[in-house]
């Protein structure tokens, strides 16, 4: 009995894995066709009119030529000036990206006589970009070195990863049968090979070479990674090689389009690696200078020319109190911690500065007393101006009570033919609880008017309605 037991609830275990197992694997399915469908590329390819759309770019002849030119003086005077706007506006007018993507093409693609074309647009173009750039810069009212300019003169490791995402997916938008014009512009603003000519070409015009090779080298890198991107999305979409009548010229052009696809890609992968390390370094440096100066340890004159990669050198500017040897030491061999293990560490510290810091603390006390002497004179003036407004008010009380006496007189003399004299005053009366301020006014009548009584009632009437009082004396 227990047997048969044991054998039912096996057969069910089994039954119940058998059909689990079915879904798992028919969600799994349909996770995969999901992600396959959501990052496929290949749809909606129109391989021939991409070709076609590249090949017609490339030139830089008449229209396009002169359409750079003006981009690129527009460049120029965005950075003089520090405008971020004006300079994105010079990116999405420029033509700069044909050529690239001609010479990434036509090695995809086998294509001798378009890598050609494509090298030597891209040759005509940086000439022409560095000399508009030169001739302006030239100009000495606009040869001012700015932050934009300055942004240019030096490349990064992530200007890399910008151009490689920039050039993937500026293709894969172009070899869509519907062409995304945001994608494009957006991919020419971001990998912006437009301010690192025009900083080369003021670097050239300043005879600065610094800045002229950190531009290039930026340029370059832009343009190799764009170009790789593109051979890249090419291959990977299987766009259709250009066939050659002659066998022989075929596979030697062939050879040769992987010759030049090797050399760049392995242009490419040295100029990450060597930016990757260069990049790990100066990171590495500043982790150590942060964390000396926590030590309590005061630093000055922080530039990146005092992190030299190059010679694997650290120079740091000390102030304040003297790091004894010591000390100097403890840092040198903290040194492997930070990955720089091959790096010399210069201190660089005055001999002494008690002087200078006892002048600094003058200047401190001084400006903290004169902080004490703003506030209190803040203060006061705070109090009077309080003291005017309550004046002020004051004021407006007593004019708001005050009679137009003047008036009120000529418009009685006019009324009343007997009225001699008018007098006016206020009247302070107390019954010893309460005080009434009443108003007053004393006439004199000449001897001709007959009943003055009934006068003086009608012209108390008058001066109620007049001056709008409930209370009014006339005698």
């Amino acid at each position: 009995m227990e047997n048969t037991t044991n054998n039912q609830s096996e057969e069910k275990f089994t039954t119940s894995e058998n059909t689990t197992n079915p879904d798992l694997n028919g969600y799994w399915i349909s996770i995969k066709q999901f992600l396959i469908e959501l990052l496929d590329i290949r749809k909606d390819t129109d391989k021939e009119a991409t070709i076609e759309d590249i090949k017609g770019n490339i030139s830089m002849k008449g229209h396009t030529a002169w359409v750079l030119v003006f981009s690129i003086l527009i460049a120029s005077i965005g950075l003089n000036v520090s405008s971020t706007a004006v300079v994105i506006g010079a990116m999405l007018i420029s033509p700069l990206m044909g050529p690239i993507l001609g010479v990434g093409l036509s090695i995809g693609i086998n294509d001798i006589d378009t890598l050609k074309r494509s090298l030597i647009n891209l040759g005509v173009m940086v000439v022409l970009s560095l000399a508009t750039s030169f001739f302006f810069f030239l100009i000495p009212l606009f040869r001012n070195e700015t932050p934009e300019i300055l942004a240019r003169t030096a490349p990064d490791v992530r200007d890399v990863f910008i151009a490689i995402a920039g050039g993937l997916a500026l293709i894969i938008a172009l070899s869509r049968r519907s062409k995304q014009t945001n994608t494009i512009a957006g991919v020419a603003i971001a990998t912006a090979l437009m301010p690192p000519l025009c900083t080369a070409g003021y670097g050239l015009a300043t005879w600065n070479l610094s800045y002229f090779g950190g531009a290039m080298f930026l340029f370059t890198i832009n343009t190799i990674f764009i170009a790789l991107a593109t051979f890249v999305i090419v291959k990977f979409l299987g766009f259709p090689m250009l066939k050659y009548i002659n066998s022989t010229k075929r596979k030697r052009i062939a050879r040769l389009a992987s010759f030049v696809a090797f050399l760049v890609l392995t242009g490419s992968i040295y100029l990450f690696f060597n930016l990757f390390k260069e990049n790990q370094f100066r990171q590495a440096a500043q982790n150590l200078i942060d964390d000396i100066k926590k030590d309590g340890i005061s630093i000055i004159d922080e530039v990146d020319e005092n992190i030299d990669y190059h010679n694997k050198r650290v120079k740091i500017f000390v102030y304040g109190n003297k790091l004894s040897a010591s000390e100097i030491e403890k840092w040198n061999n903290r040194l492997p911690e930070y990955g720089l293990e091959s790096t010399l560490l210069e201190i660089q510290q005055g001999v002494d500065d008690s002087d200078l810091r006892h002048e600094v603390k003058n200047l401190t006390d001084l400006y903290v007393q004169n902080q004490k002497i703003i506030t209190n004179r803040d203060e006061s003036i705070k109090e009077k101006e309080d003291k005017i407004k309550i004046l002020e008010i004051e004021l407006s009380k007593y004019y708001n009570a005050q009679i137009p006496f003047m008036q009120i007189s000529k418009e009685a003399q006019i009324n009343y033919n007997g009225l001699k004299e008018l007098s006016y005053a206020k009247q302070i009366k107390t019954n010893f609880n309460t005080i009434d301020t009443i108003t007053v006014f004393n006439t004199v009548w000449h001897d001709s008017v007959p009943n003055t009584n009934q006068q003086e009632i009608l012209l108390k009437k008058w001066l109620k309605t007049r001056l709008n009082l409930d209370t009014l004396i006339v005698n």
